[in-house]
């Protein structure tokens, strides 16, 4: 059997020992003797990877001297100028405003996207990477291909000519989903992409810290490492290269959004048209409430800067505020995780706002090694700690920023929980998504059949239309409930 040979040397382990005993974390040495030229090589190359000190740093900062809670927070409702709205009708000249110069920009391949894809689908029953869940639609087709054919709708409708429009694509995923959700793009040919369009990251991590800040063992030679948050989002694309290789296309406007929401509208051109024509470098859809107490974060201001405030910060007496002379909530932007910036402000700003922001602690109930004991610990309680970032962390910070308000119904359906749950799941996800595609044939003076009084399994391909375009033919028809329409021409009728 042939015997691997460590890619360090004597000095330079000794040199990483000294670096980890004076940051006060030699326990992760513990083991190294007795493992095998591969994985001492595998824990070398990981505990080089980490910097230690800045990671401490973290943890002496958010846990062991946490900035003091100050008594004068001051929380206000977004006033009502400070937002527009595609649901209000008298803004409706605006929307086609909005709408019009994102068209524009998307023509003259201004605009990117970002996906944060890094979640596992875990929690609905599966280890693949969230992107690559089918929630069940007549097509079966994965939440990464009903994204891709937004995409590839959206260059349609703004190509022209003398232009085609290319939108790139940004995958952000993480340690545990890298590697399938690269191989479902291969498999599946890019979802009818150009390979060239598409650029993968991966989120950051930050090693898992016990109750007292030391780093803890997975096992005997690897550290327990988590991703650091959403918020890692901006680290992990300035030294992935993304930002330059957005600069060097030409890129100015970006759209970022999370993959577990199916009715995503993929570099939606009227929130980009609205945040550039509004010159803002920062830009956040939300969502109207659904009530007082729904358990959502809320855009708001925090002591005068725009911020995102937990549920749990607004008390029941704020929460239930109403306007003046309206019965609309004072504090309704539902954040939806749904984000505009420009290149510069990515590329320029932000690396001077995150020395600012603060991690948050996750206490989490962590598999490990202990080192006293020399045990692996599988915990039933939180026995660690874990560091991380939000991505509106930054929100305090922008200079000039958007805020649109869109209807839930067309731009909003989270897939959070198990099959069977009933909220937040598949089975909603599904029949939101239908329900919407329904809504589009009826706006164009089509109607659908029901199926014994019950919905459809009725889909219309985003290729097809991307936000109810490009319908006009079904008006005054009706349409067979039970069928998935890839092409105007194969439309079965009553």
């Amino acid at each position: 059997m042939v015997q691997s040979t460590p890619s360090f040397t004597s000095e330079s382990l000794a040199a990483l020992k000294k670096r980890y005993a004076a940051a006060g974390q030699p326990q992760v040495f513990k083991y190294f003797d007795d493992l095998s030229d591969e994985e001492a090589t595998a824990l070398f190359t990981q505990l080089s990877s980490i910097d230690v000190e800045r990671c401490n740093q973290f943890f002496d900062k958010t846990v062991r001297n946490p900035a003091p809670v100050s008594d004068s927070v001051t929380l206000e409702p977004l006033a009502s100028d400070s937002f527009a709205s595609t649901i209000d009708e008298a803004q409706a000249a605006d929307n086609e405003k909005w709408r019009a110069e994102g068209i524009k920009l998307i023509r003259d391949n201004k605009v990117a996207v970002i996906l944060l894809a890094g979640g596992q689908g875990t929690r609905l029953g599966s280890s693949a990477p969230k992107g690559c869940y089918d929630i069940g639609l007549p097509s079966h087709k994965c939440l990464f291909d009903i994204q891709a054919e937004r995409i590839r709708r959206l260059q349609e409708i703004a190509s022209d000519s003398e232009h085609k429009a290319v939108i790139p694509w940004l995958v952000m995923t993480s340690g545990p989903t890298s590697a399938a959700t690269q191989q479902k793009f291969v498999d599946e040919n890019f979802f009818g992409l150009n390979p060239d369009d598409v650029f993968f990251f991966n989120q950051g991590v930050l090693p898992c810290f016990d109750l007292e800040g030391k780093i803890l063992l997975e096992n005997r030679g690897k550290v327990a490492v988590a991703p650091d948050g959403n918020g890692g989002i901006y680290e992990a694309l300035r030294l992935s290269g993304a930002l330059d290789w957005l600069r060097a296309r030409g890129v100015e406007h970006i759209h970022s959004y999370c993959v577990d929401n199916c009715l995503v509208r993929v570099a939606d051109p009227t929130f980009v048209g609205y945040a550039a024509l509004k010159g803002a470098e920062c830009g956040a859809l939300a969502v109207p409430k659904k009530s007082w107490d729904e358990p959502v974060g809320v855009i708001c201001l925090r002591n005068g800067h725009y911020s995102v405030v937990e549920y749990s910060e607004i008390s029941p007496e704020m929460a239930q505020l109403t306007r003046d002379s309206t019965s609309q909530l004072a504090y309704n932007a539902g954040n939806i995780c749904n984000h505009f910036y420009t290149l510069d402000f990515l590329q320029h700003r932000v690396p001077d706002i995150e020395s600012k922001l603060e991690h948050h602690i996750a206490k989490k109930k962590i598999k490990h090694i202990d080192t006293e004991t020399d045990e692996q610990v599988a915990p039933t309680k939180p026995n660690g700690i874990k560091l991380e970032r939000f991505v509106f962390d930054v929100f305090p910070y922008v200079q000039k920023m958007a805020i649109l308000e869109v209807d839930r119904r067309d731009q909003f359906s989270p897939l959070k929980n198990a099959p069977g749950t009933g909220v937040d799941c598949p089975e909603t996800s599904r029949s939101d998504l239908i329900s919407q595609c329904i809504r589009f044939v009826e706006a164009a003076g089509g109607k659908v059949q029901s199926v014994d009084g019950q919905q459809p399994a009725f889909e219309i391909s985003a290729l097809v239309s991307y936000a109810g375009e490009g319908l006009e033919s079904l008006k005054g028809k009706t349409l067979v409930g039970d069928q998935y329409i890839d092409s105007i021409s194969a439309v079965q009728f009553v």
